[in-house]
Order: C-alpha cells, then structure tokens, then sequence
C-alpha cells in the first residue's frame, strides 16, 4: 500500500469513549463548509478551541498522505477536556475559490474562522468566555487576524506560525531541498522562485498580475495583502493569552527565520508562551536528523508533548 492508501489510525492519546462527535455548518450560504465538534463526555462546560490548517486546500483533518494532524490534536484534546471544532476549508470544500483571481488570505480564512468561533462560543459543552483559536502553519500566521475580527476569542495557539515573509521563505525552503535532494530540486526550480519573488516585492506587483508569474500560482491579491500582513504586530496589539510552538527541525516554518520574530516582537509579553520542540517536524512529528518531505508520507501522530502541553495550557495555563 501506498502512503496515500494507508488507513489513518488514533493515536496512543486519543481516548474515543472520552468524547463523541457530530457534524456542523460552518458559513451561511453558498461557500458554507462543513465541520465536526468533538465534545468531551459528562463535563461542565470547559475551554472550546477553533482549529485552522495551513496553507493550501486542506479538509478538516489537514490530511497530508496517510496523516491527519488536526484530527491527532481534536482526539487528543477532546480526551482532555477541551471542545474541539475543525472544519474543511473553502478552498478544499469549494474548488472556485482557490482559483479565484481575486483571493486573499483574509478571504480564505478569516469569515469562516468568525462563524466556527460564534459556533463554539454557543455550544453547550463550552465556556463562551473561553473560547481559543489553534493555526497551524499558515493558520497561525492568520491567528491573530481571527482574534481582531472576533474580540471573544480568549486567546490563541500559533503552531508553526510563520513570520517570514512568505516568497522570501519559498526561495529558502527551495534552495534548502536542491542541497538535500539536488536530484530533485534543480537549479532552475530556484531561479524560478527567485524570479517570482523579486517580482512580489517590486512596484511592479498589481491586482493584474497573471498568478502564473507568482509563487505557488496564488492570485495577485493574495501576495499585495501578504507582503504587508505583519502577524507579530498584529500579536502584539492584541493582549490575549498566546501560546506559540516550534519544532526544532522545521525546515518549512523554523526557529532562526520565522520563531525569532515572536520572540523579539513579544519579548517581556508575560502572555506569551513560547516553546520549543526540538524533535519535532512541521507536522510537530518526532523524529531525528534533517526533515524531508518524505517524513510526511510515513504514518505519525503529534508528538503527544505538545497535546499534553496544549491541553494543560487551554484548561490552566493561560491564567
């Protein structure tokens, strides 16, 4: 069996007799999506926690080959205590808007991660002045978006949230693969990054300009918005309780280029909490020696530290 084909099974942490789950809508209209809430069995009403995937079109699960990231988390946390709603993005759920010419991150993200926010907030397993925002990846890069466009959120979780500008990393995780993978990564792969983004960093970037010309064959709007979207000074003007997480051995979001700006933009921030997992992948994988993406086509879980630190953080820590 391929990687693709292999059956997704629960991790070690995760407790199914512990929590039950149903189904949602999450959005009105014609880009609603749909979403599961996973509610911890017998409880009070305890902390709930919206989560948002990374960047590109992920179902609910953030399903990467034979892993679900984001089911690890809601399986995990929902054993501990916590109401957990996840849900397919719009670009998973609805193929025209991830060609949209005019897309941007706030558009992908920010009104379904509202209405999933108002959701748990109203949920009877769940202390409306408790409710959290999880991102992964790009997902935490929009965290702090979310909580200025919802006020209620109580405080957020940024897993890998990057911070460096995102054509600028595209050259650096590029140039890193052509050095560990020089069979596959040629040098024109490079030049082509290169090239797109000098192109979104110049004047010469307008709403017109072909997506084809851009990196990752994201729309024009998309790059105008990103190259001004600051996530650390947004972070910083919030005063919410945050917690933010690294792995070690992220090549793609990583502790000198992306970690160094929470820490220096948040610095003397009683309220933000910062860790580091030095074993762990993009996808908080254990593991050792350098990342590569075929890492991701192995079945793993979350490192089950960060659930139990996620979970002790939600329902304690952030106090």
């Amino acid at each position: 069996m391929t990687g693709s084909e292999l059956a997704w099974v629960p991790p070690p942490y995760a407790e199914p007799g512990r929590f039950s789950e149903h189904g949602v809508t999450v959005g009105t209209g014609p880009l609603a999506v749909s979403g599961t809430v996973s509610v911890p069995s017998g409880q009070a009403p305890g902390p709930g926690v919206v989560l948002l995937a990374g960047g590109g079109p992920f179902d609910r699960d953030e399903t990467s080959g034979p892993n679900k990231p984001l089911k690890d988390l809601a399986w995990g946390l929902a054993s501990r205590g916590t109401t957990v709603l996840r849900f397919d993005k719009a670009t998973y759920a609805h193929r025209d808007v991830a060609a949209a010419s005019d897309l941007t991150m706030t558009q992908e993200y920010v009104p379904h991660a509202v209405d999933a926010v108002d959701l748990l907030r109203s949920h009877r397993s769940v202390d409306p002045e408790r409710v959290f925002v999880l991102g992964h990846s790009m997902g935490g890069k929009v965290a702090p978006a979310v909580a200025v466009a919802a006020p209620t959120v109580a405080g957020l979780v940024i897993m890998a949230g990057d911070t460096q500008p995102m054509h600028h990393a595209a050259v650096r995780v590029v140039s890193y693969l052509a050095t560990l993978l020089p069979d596959q990564v040629p040098p024109a792969v490079i030049e082509t990054f290169q090239r797109q983004a000098a192109l979104v960093d110049s004047a010469e970037l307008t709403p017109s300009t072909p997506a084809a010309d851009l990196p990752f064959g994201l729309s024009a709007p998309y790059w105008l918005e990103l190259r001004d979207y600051d996530p650390v000074a947004i972070a910083a003007g919030l005063s919410k309780p945050m917690l933010i997480l690294q792995g070690g051995r992220d090549y793609q979001v990583t502790v000198a280029n992306d970690l160094v700006r929470w820490r220096t933009g948040l610095a003397g921030r009683p309220e933000a909490d910062i860790r580091v997992y030095e074993a762990d992948n993009h996808l908080f994988f254990p593991g050792a020696g350098p990342s590569t993406p075929a890492e991701y086509g192995t079945p793993q879980h979350v490192d089950p530290a960060v659930i139990a630190d996620i979970a002790h953080w939600l329902s304690h820590g952030q106090r």
